[in-house]
Formats: C-alpha cells, sequence, structure tokens
C-alpha cells in the first residue's frame, strides 16, 4: 500500500508540472513604437510560444496566430498616429490559441521573431511592419527565432559619398547615434524613469544644432525618435548619409554607485584594453537581444586583395578614431570629470566600420545619482555636446577631408595650423601616414630626421605645420 501511496503521490506530481508546462502563456502587454521606415509591435509573454504570421489583402491586414497564449491586456489603447496600423483587434480561438489582426491602412511587409528573457524582459513576441513603396508588391513575411546577436557582416558596397571635386565646398558630416532607443532602455539611474535612451537622444538633439550651427559641418541624426535601431544598422544608416566621423552617445552604468567620469572608446581588434572596456562592450553589443534585433569597394577584387584593402581602411579608420577621441576627451576634461584619461578600446560593434572614423562617448555614470541629475540637466547636455564639437571641430580642421570647405579654407591659407603628432599604431607605415595628413613622404622624413621609411609602434612623429606640408 506505501509503493502504491508513493506512486499515485508521484504521478499527481509530475501531472501538475506538466499542467504548468503546457498552460497557455498570457500576453501581460502589447507595446507599439513607430520608426522612420517601420512599426515595431512587441507583445510580453508570460512564457514561450509558437506563433505564424500571415497577410491578407482587400482590405490589407496582417494575422497573427499565437499558439499557447491567452490575452490578458487591451489593445484598444495603442497609439496608433503616424502608422500604418488602423486598428488591432483579437479573437480566443480555444482557450490556448490566440488570433491577433492588424487592419492597416497600406501595405506592409512583416517580420516577426521571439526573444527570450534577460535581465530587463520576460519571454516576447516581436513583430515589425515595414513600409512599403506606394509600387512594390507585397512580400512573404519572415518568421524567425533570435537567439543570439547578428554575426557582423562586412560591408562589401561603397557608400554613396560624393568623389571629391578639386575646390568643392561640401559640408564634413557627423553621423550622431543616440544609443538604445524603443524597447531598449539602456542602463537604468537610480530614480524611476531614468533611462539612458533619453539623455542620450537629448544630448544627440543639441549635438546635432551645435554641430549644423558651424559653417562647413553638418549633423545627422541616426535615431530620431524613441524606437530601436539594430547596431549594424546604425553604421549602414551614417554609411549612408555619407559620414565622415560617426559619434556614438551612450550614458555608462556600473555595480558600485560611486563610479563616476565620463569616457571616450574607439575599437579594438586585439582585446579590450582594461577590464572596464571589456566590460561595457559586451554589455553593449547586448543590445540587439535587448532590442529585438563606405570609401573602400570591395566587390572587384579577388579575396587576398580586398582582405589587404579592408586591413589598411581598418588601420587608418582606427587612427583617426584615437586621434578625433583624444581631442574630444581632453575638451570633456574641461567641463566634467573624467573616468580615464585616454581614450579607451574595445570591441563595440557599433564601431566596427572599415570607412569610418568612429568613436563612442560615454557621457558620465547614470548609476551614480549625482552624475545622473546632471545628466538630465540641459546646461549639461549643452556643454557636453560643445566640448565634442569642438574637439571634432580640431581634428577636422587639421585633418579636412578633400573637397570639403574645410579643406578649402586650409588649403588657401585660412586655417593657421601648427604641428601635430602621431602616435604609431600596429599595421601603420609611414607611407600611410603621410597620405593620411596630405603631405608628402620626403617632408615627413625630414620633419622626423627619418634617414628610412622604418617606423615601430608607439612611436611618436611630428607633423609638420600647414606651410611646411604644403612644399612639394
Amino acid at each position: 500500500m506505501r509503493i502504491s501511496a508513493r506512486l499515485i503521490a508521484v504521478g499527481l506530481m509530475w501531472a501538475v508540472m506538466a499542467a504548468d508546462v503546457w498552460a497557455a502563456s498570457d500576453v501581460r502587454s502589447v507595446r507599439l513604437w513607430r520608426a522612420p521606415d517601420n512599426t515595431r509591435l512587441v507583445f510580453d509573454l508570460s512564457g514561450p510560444v509558437q506563433h505564424s504570421v500571415f497577410t491578407l489583402s482587400a482590405p490589407d491586414r496582417i494575422v497573427i496566430d499565437i499558439s499557447g497564449a491567452k490575452l490578458a491586456t487591451p489593445l484598444d489603447k495603442l497609439a496608433l498616429n503616424n502608422t500604418p496600423i488602423t486598428a488591432v483587434r483579437s479573437a480566443q480561438r480555444t482557450a490556448d490559441d490566440l488570433r491577433v489582426v492588424i487592419d492597416l491602412s497600406s501595405q506592409v511587409t512583416p517580420k516577426s521573431f521571439t526573444l527570450a528573457p534577460n535581465q530587463q524582459y520576460g519571454n516576447r513576441l516581436v513583430v515589425d511592419l515595414f513600409d512599403q513603396p506606394s509600387d512594390a508588391a507585397p512580400s512573404l513575411p519572415s518568421t524567425t527565432t533570435a537567439s543570439a546577436p547578428p554575426v557582423p557582416v562586412t560591408p562589401t558596397q561603397a557608400p554613396p559619398k560624393l568623389a571629391p571635386v578639386p575646390g568643392g565646398k561640401r559640408d564634413i558630416v557627423i553621423a550622431i547615434d543616440a544609443g538604445h532607443g524603443g524597447e531598449d532602455p539602456g542602463a537604468l539611474g537610480p530614480t524611476k524613469g531614468q533611462f539612458e535612451k533619453n539623455i542620450t537622444l537629448a544630448i544627440a538633439k543639441e549635438l546635432q544644432r551645435q554641430i549644423n550651427a558651424e559653417k562647413g559641418f553638418r549633423g545627422e541624426l541616426v535615431r530620431t525618435g524613441d524606437y530601436f535601431i539594430p547596431l549594424r544598422k546604425r553604421t549602414e544608416i551614417a554609411r549612408k548619409k555619407g559620414a565622415d566621423l560617426f559619434v556614438s552617445i551612450h550614458a555608462d552604468a556600473a555595480p558600485r554607485a560611486a563610479a563616476f567620469g565620463a569616457s571616450v572608446y574607439a575599437l579594438s581588434d586585439r582585446g579590450a584594453t582594461s577590464e572596464t572596456a571589456r566590460w561595457l562592450a559586451d554589455a553593449e553589443n547586448q543590445s540587439d537581444l535587448i532590442g529585438g534585433a563606405g570609401n573602400v569597394s570591395l566587390e572587384d577584387k579577388d579575396r587576398m586583395l580586398a582582405g589587404v584593402l579592408l586591413d589598411l581602411s581598418m588601420t587608418a579608420s582606427l587612427s583617426s578614431s584615437l586621434n578625433v577621441g583624444q581631442k574630444v576627451l581632453g575638451q570633456m576634461g574641461q567641463i566634467t570629470p573624467l573616468h580615464k584619461r585616454r581614450v579607451e578600446q574595445a570591441g563595440f560593434m557599433v564601431l566596427k566600420s572599415p570607412d569610418i572614423p568612429s568613436i563612442l562617448v560615454e557621457t558620465g555614470f547614470i548609476s551614480n545619482p549625482s552624475e545622473a541629475r546632471k545628466l538630465f540637466t540641459s546646461s549639461h547636455q549643452q556643454k557636453l555636446a560643445r566640448s565634442i564639437v569642438t574637439g571634432a571641430k580640431q581634428f577636422f580642421e587639421q585633418n579636412p577631408p578633400p573637397g570639403t570647405y574645410i579643406a578649402w579654407l586650409r588649403d588657401n591659407g585660412k586655417i593657421a595650423q601648427g604641428p601635430r603628432e602621431h602616435r604609431v599604431s600596429p599595421g601603420e607605415s609611414l607611407a600611410l601616414i603621410a597620405q593620411r595628413y596630405q603631405i608628402s613622404l620626403a617632408t615627413l622624413r625630414s620633419a622626423n630626421s627619418l634617414k628610412t621609411d622604418v617606423i615601430k609602434v608607439g612611436q611618436t612623429l611630428q607633423i609638420p605645420a600647414t606651410s611646411l606640408a604644403a612644399q612639394p
């Protein structure tokens, strides 16, 4: 009898566990975000589900069937303004099978995927509705399950940057990336509602305003509102805008509330320069999991040559990134404490552009109550923006891209330049450095009393002033 009782007890326990596993998940809330080219719907779930998506026409609709789910939230409170969605309705087909119908005012291309729980969210079903041109044919929906960030892909198409025109006076374009956005809030401050995504967008907009006030410069926002952009797409947007510099704005966070100070980061393909840099890069690179998500043309090159060209482009880009980063850091140190007095390096995915100098600016620690209060004030945001503008302007006055208004000013003696220093990075050659600063190899040798072209990593070279650099 005792054995039978134990068997019955075990059977009941397994039955309860099975009931929990197969119980329908609740759709606890639905969130909507509008981006310039798509609309995102996020279904917050109490557990994992299976789903399918298909389209219907006349009238246009998207149908989402969610197996193993029950609706536990109203759908009529969503803000549908400025979206192709006219209504969202639902029906419980069975006790644990939910159908959601999205009525549309125009055709869209849907893409859907599920996301596993993380530190900030539970299970989620994400449905992206991509706008279509009015004459585009509808395409089939794509349904995937996200388990890891996408593998970085090297861009193979040249950006739409115009070829330098002799005597041209185009603007220098600075792409400004406000970190995080949408359902990815970034780091959280000590006070409720203090999200990194809000700080970064406010500073980015102020930075654009100040850049556009400088003749010969133009600021372009990568993210213009509260929506999420995958990390790789951020650099693609910058490239499409013809960016000469990519600046990603963030606010730091640390387990210790006492951590403080601003930082500037550049890419490292040889490992992080500190444990803090490594930790931060790992945290920022998780953004695609939370949010869901060049001048070098390699199309006509064989694989070996393409690799060499890409290597050279990355080396030149990294050298410029470190240069502009140090200038920005120096300016920031005049208006706010610094976490480190040198440009840190780590493997940030958002900085992996082979043809655009790129820096990531951590404006301060949002996890520090004192710094969080400052970061949310417009006066401090203006000072931070001014320091970034000043540093970038210093860099471009010394290294103006050909065909720009700033290059025209330099070539006509309207910008006074003193001598500069360059620290040799791995993979650089004397010829590459001379080309970057637009001076002759002989001039560079003469300025540094070099008898050969042999240089060492870490060596400091003197870059001659404009008057000397202009000599043949």
